[in-house]
């Protein structure tokens, strides 16, 4: 569906899209479901076996499937370079109204289960700017302790905004600014600043994913290389106030279509008999009340409104 030529809604490439673009519909491959038998490997000198090809998932699809998000209202982040969000909701597609992608998550014995998906540009990325633009930190796992040195942000925030703002605000003219800054400000604030701005702009997909689906997410399933620090991920449950679970497997997108390949050789028969395989390293559970964080929130939106529409002519 990304060549958007494909219709998630007949699940067929849209005939309309392809005579608009002048596009054949001899020269597109045939659509397949996510999880089910499709050939074989071929043997070769070198690979002397044929292996089932069962399990065909793009990234993010994959990994919700890996984090066994397999009912409506389950919700998962990924905290790589930047962020990516994927909401399940159902064998329904749900058409955003606050700019974010409506999806199919996977196709499984003929039933789709839809997806609304969110992207933010800037997350770890913003933790490598720190290490090689400013040079504040040698290594990127340095930046919690230097984060630590401070009880809070000290009323600093960094807007990441260096390639504009994703989902759901969706503006090419920001660009990334740092406000609050006082003569008693530090690189521990800085550092922490930094690490709460990917937490709130993860805050900003998933309302608008709530918003649209018209739920109340009771947890969020996490994964990538930025949840290994615990600051991140502790103020991400305060900040949501709700639990946030980092999985005892990371690499849920490997995970996830492996998952869908082991349906479609009929080693599991559905997601559930799969799901009790998922397990919890830890789970980081909200210690602040909303009185603590509700300035934080309004703090975030006052230097969001700073950097929009910061570049345009």
């Amino acid at each position: 569906s990304r060549t958007m030529l494909f219709n998630i809604h007949t699940r067929q490439w849209d005939n309309d899209l392809l005579e608009l673009f002048d596009i054949p519909a001899s020269i597109l491959p045939r659509v397949v479901p996510s999880g089910a038998l499709h050939g074989y490997s071929q043997k070769t000198a070198a690979f002397p076996f044929e292996l089932p090809i069962a399990g065909i998932a793009g990234d993010q699809q994959a990994a919700l499937f890996g984090q066994m998000c397999i009912e409506k209202g389950m919700l998962k982040n990924t905290y790589g370079t930047g962020c990516f969000m994927m909401l399940n909701t159902g064998h329904t597609p749900v058409i955003s109204q606050n700019r974010l992608l409506t999806t199919i998550a996977w196709e499984i014995d003929g039933r789709v289960t839809y997806a609304l998906e969110g992207s933010v540009f800037v997350a770890g990325a913003v933790v490598q700017w720190l290490r090689d633009g400013l040079k504040m930190i040698r290594n990127a796992s340095e930046i919690e302790a230097l984060a630590a040195t401070v009880p809070d942000n000290g009323g600093v925030y960094f807007v990441p905004a260096f390639t504009g703002l994703g989902a759901p605000h969706w503006d090419a003219f920001a660009r990334g600014a740092m406000l609050g800054l006082t003569r008693g400000s530090t690189a521990g604030h800085i550092a922490r600043a930094a690490l709460e701005s990917i937490a709130f702009q993860t805050m900003d997909m998933l309302r608008a994913m709530e918003a649209d689906a018209g739920i109340k997410v009771p947890a969020l399933r996490v994964d990538g290389g930025a949840t290994a620090n615990n600051l991140l991920m502790q103020f991400q449950a305060d900040l949501l106030n709700i639990t946030v679970e980092r999985p005892a497997v990371l690499e849920t997108t490997a995970l996830g279509a492996a998952y869908l390949a082991g349906l479609g050789i009929g080693l599991w028969q559905t997601p559930a008999d799969i799901a009790s395989q998922w397990q919890a390293a830890h789970r980081f559970i909200p210690n602040h009340q909303p009185a603590q964080i509700n300035p934080l929130i309004q703090g975030w939106h006052k230097a969001l409104q700073r950097a929009k529409n910061w570049d345009s002519a």
